[in-house]
C-alpha cells in the first residue's frame, strides 16, 4: 500500500526547521513521497510576505536532489483560504488507492479539534505528530497507532507519534535577521539564501 505524506505551511521562507524533520518523517515511515504544500492564505496565520511564486521557488530550490520530498502547489492554485481538508480531498480523488498521512507538530495537534472540518480530515488521512525526543503524546480520544505498519493497514484515522530532530528555527526570526541585514547562512539552504538576496524578497531596515 502506497503511503503519501503531506506537510503544509506558509514556508515564508522554508528553512532547515522544516526540511530536516520532513526528511526524518519520510525515512521513519518509509513514505513513497512527502509533499510539501505551501498554503495560499492560511486561516491561522498572517498573510505571507513572499509571493506564492517566490515561496514555491524557494521550496523547489530547497528540495532539489532529495526525491522523496516533493513540492505540491495545489493550495496556491485554489482561491483562499487554504484548508487542509480540501487539499486531502483533492489528493485522495487523484490517488484513491494510496493512504495519506498528514504531518503536524505537537503544538498544532493540541488545537486540532478547532481545525475546519477536522472530523473529515480523519476520514481521509492518518495524522503523524512530530515532536522532540522525550515528548509523550497525549492522544486522548483518538486512536493511537503502535507503528508505521498500521498506517498502511488502515485507510485513515490513526494517530502516530514520530520523534524528530527539533531545530529551533522559525521563519519570523529569519525575516527579522534579514530586516537587520544579518546573515541567515545555516538557517536555510544556500540556494534559498541566494534566491532571497537576488529577489530582495524581505525588506531590510
Amino acid at each position: 500500500m502506497q503511503l503519501i505524506g503531506l506537510l503544509g505551511g506558509t514556508f515564508d521562507p522554508v528553512h532547515f526547521g522544516h526540511l530536516r524533520p520532513a526528511l526524518e518523517v519520510a525515512e521513519c515511515l518509509e513514505l513513497s513521497e512527502l509533499r510539501l504544500v505551501p498554503c495560499h492564505v492560511s486561516p491561522h496565520r498572517a498573510q505571507p510576505l513572499a509571493t506564492p511564486q517566490q515561496r514555491l521557488q524557494m521550496l523547489t530550490l530547497a528540495t532539489a536532489g532529495q526525491p522523496v520530498l516533493r513540492v505540491d502547489p495545489r493550495e496556491l492554485n485554489r482561491p483562499p483560504p487554504s484548508y487542509t481538508v480540501d487539499t486531502l480531498e483533492s489528493l485522495k480523488a487523484e490517488q484513491p488507492e494510496a493512504n495519506l498521512a498528514f504531518v503536524m507538530g505537537d503544538d498544532a495537534f493540541a488545537a486540532f479539534k478547532r481545525w475546519h472540518r477536522w472530523e473529515r480530515i480523519l476520514e481521509l488521512a492518518h495524522l503523524v505528530v512530530t515532536s522532540r525526543p522525550g515528548f509523550r503524546l497525549q492522544a486522548g480520544e483518538f486512536s493511537l497507532a503502535g507503528d508505521r505498519a498500521e498506517l498502511r493497514g488502515a485507510g485513515a484515522g490513526k494517530i502516530l507519534h514520530c520523534e524528530v530532530t527539533a531545530l529551533d528555527i522559525c521563519a519570523s526570526d529569519i525575516r527579522r535577521r534579514l530586516s537587520e541585514r544579518r546573515d541567515i547562512a545555516y538557517l536555510v539552504p544556500h540556494s534559498v539564501r541566494d534566491y532571497i538576496t537576488e529577489q530582495r524578497i524581505y525588506p531590510s531596515d
